[in-house]
């Protein structure tokens, strides 16, 4: 159980440290899967300007995979 859902339940506001560990976990899972999102955009780009679809197509379901897994962390960690 997350440190903020286990506060949540008990109404109890996170202190000081916990809000930074917590905000740097966030930054440090978001950052990873923004930085492979960047560089697998910059492959698909350069694969379509090649003109090969074939590559196009695979680097397009990764892509999407990278992103409905920001979207699950972000909803996630509203929740």
């Amino acid at each position: 159980m997350a440190i903020g859902e286990q506060r949540r339940r008990g109404k109890e506001e996170l202190s000081v440290e916990e809000r930074n560990l917590l905000s740097v976990a966030y930054k440090n899972v978001i950052g990873a899967r923004r930085a492979s999102w960047r560089i697998i955009s910059s492959i698909e780009q350069k694969e379509e300007s090649r003109g090969n679809e074939e590559h196009v197509s695979t680097i397009n379901e990764y892509r999407s995979k990278i992103e409905k897994e920001l979207s699950d962390i972000c909803d996630g960690n509203l929740s």
